[in-house]
């Protein structure tokens, strides 16, 4: 079976367009090169995506239906603006989220996120893509997710600059080769916990 990657769009715009959208656009091209079916990307700011760290926070509440997109693939691509030199507002909340999985474990006290990879793009016009991506990688191991190497794709533009990625006429050759990688490598990497899942370790009460 194919694999599958859900990218999840953490701008802060509801709608219009994103260089979050441009970036993990590029990236579809190299996933699917790995022979990876890509599913459309959800921008959660366009949803309701309630405050809280359950998987259901009750009416009204537009997570369970992406959080059921999320474990229906093999890869996560959390892709995101640069906000204040941390991850946007949107992308904690994603990461809140899936905080529930701590308490969502299996007889073995596997997450469901166990054996799932992900990656993260981030783009911007400030510093702070690698503060970005370490935050964003913490919270996801922390939740079960597995970070392959190389696991993010970035770009930033001049400080204070009115030049956006998604302005850009041709794709910088270092981030060209940079998201060919991160697909490789998490490709690479999904299909062997698919073959090989995590042990776990039986609960005690």
């Amino acid at each position: 079976m194919a694999l599958k990657a859900q990218p999840l769009n953490c701008t802060l715009k509801r709608d219009g367009d994103s260089s979050t959208d441009a970036i993990l656009d590029l990236m579809r091209k190299d996933f699917e090169r790995c022979g990876v079916e890509v599913a459309k990307i959800i921008r959660v700011a366009a949803h309701n995506v309630l405050p809280g760290v359950t998987s259901d926070e009750g009416k009204g509440d537009d997570w369970p239906a992406i959080r059921k997109k999320i474990l229906a693939a093999d890869i996560l691509i959390l892709g995101g603006p640069i906000w204040m030199g941390q991850p946007s507002s949107v992308a904690k909340r994603v990461l809140e989220r899936l905080d529930a999985f701590l308490s969502e474990t299996d007889e073995q006290g596997r997450m469901p996120s166990y054996g799932k990879v992900a990656v993260c793009a981030v783009v911007g016009n400030e510093d702070g893509a690698h503060h970005t991506s370490a935050e964003v990688f913490q919270a996801l191991n922390d939740v079960g997710f597995t970070i392959p190497a190389v696991a993010a794709c970035y770009w930033v533009g001049e400080a204070m600059g009115s030049v956006d990625f998604k302005d850009l006429k041709k794709t910088p050759e270092k981030v060209a080769k940079t998201a060919a990688m991160v697909a490789d490598n998490a490709a690479h990497l999904a299909r062997l916990l698919n073959a090989e899942p995590f042990p776990g370790h039986e609960q005690k009460d």
